[in-house]
């Protein structure tokens, strides 16, 4: 029922075409596409994304999503944001080699085992299944309170969990802080008895402090090179031909009987 409800949803909702990358990125073949903000458009089936074969950085939150089949082809995805959607397996980004940042805060995702497919990413630093500002998350993690502590076991490589660090520059700090909101929460309320509850944790940095930003585009530090070498390239030619000029002069002048005259 759920697949076929899911099924109901996709052919209601917007379908990615090349009219609609085209227009939104202006550019005229989809596979010079490396930058694609798509957040918010309805969009319910991915239709012929998989086409954008360099595509580097991708946002999808805010749509209708259950289906990610022609995510499997984008070799070259980096960053992907799916938060705000209807996945709820995550089985074609185990295709996606190079991706680095995923958020899926806001989807279906219920259990760890639907994460595994995840374990062969090797570049995976930052994954987000909770966001609190924009109070979304998956039913995993309310399922499984502990899921923090698995994922990290799991993913030995990632940086960083729901916005915070694991790993590297910071981490410690971040350790630290939760240990002192456990110990505040167990405290209980100092002069009011313990009678009030203690207040939720608030993150420490607001929501997409940690997200990579959008990758640069090679191409164009390449054509970037490649006019500043012809400029270059052009000012030697422009200097070999004076210096050609002067010579001649030189010798026109040296030539003539009467060296007072300068009448060419």
């Amino acid at each position: 029922e759920e697949e076929e409800e899911e099924e109901e949803e996709e052919e209601e909702g917007v379908r990615i075409t090349p009219q609609l990358l085209k227009a939104s990125t202006g550019e005229f073949a989809l596979d010079s596409i490396l930058l694609l903000r798509l957040r918010g458009r309805g969009i319910a089936h991915l239709g012929c994304l998989g086409d954008c074969a360099n595509l580097e950085w991708l946002d999808l939150s805010g749509n209708a999503i259950a289906q990610l089949g022609p995510l499997a082809a984008l070799k070259a995805l980096t960053v992907l944001n799916l938060a705000r959607n209807r996945v709820a397996s995550l089985e074609p980004l185990g295709a996606c080699q190079n991706l680095q940042s995923l958020n899926v805060a806001g989807n279906r995702v219920s259990s760890l085992q639907q994460l595994r497919c995840l374990t062969g990413l090797r570049r995976l630093e930052s994954l987000r299944l909770r966001d609190p500002l924009a109070r979304l998350e998956n039913p995993l993690c309310a399922a499984a309170p502990a899921y923090r502590a698995a994922l990290a076991d799991m993913f030995p490589g990632l940086k960083a969990l729901d916005g915070e660090r694991l790993s590297g520059r910071g981490s410690e700090l971040y350790q630290l802080c939760r240990d002192l909101d456990s110990s505040l929460g167990r405290g209980g309320g100092g002069g009011t008895g313990g009678t009030e509850p203690p207040r939720a944790a608030q993150p420490w940095v607001e929501a997409g402090f940690w997200e990579a930003r959008p990758p640069r585009r090679s191409s164009i530090m390449e054509e970037a090179y490649k006019q500043f070498g012809e400029v270059v390239q052009e000012c030697r030619e422009l200097s070999r031909r004076a210096d050609d000029t002067i010579a001649q002069a030189e010798r026109a002048l040296s030539s003539r009987p009467d060296p007072n005259s300068f009448v060419f």
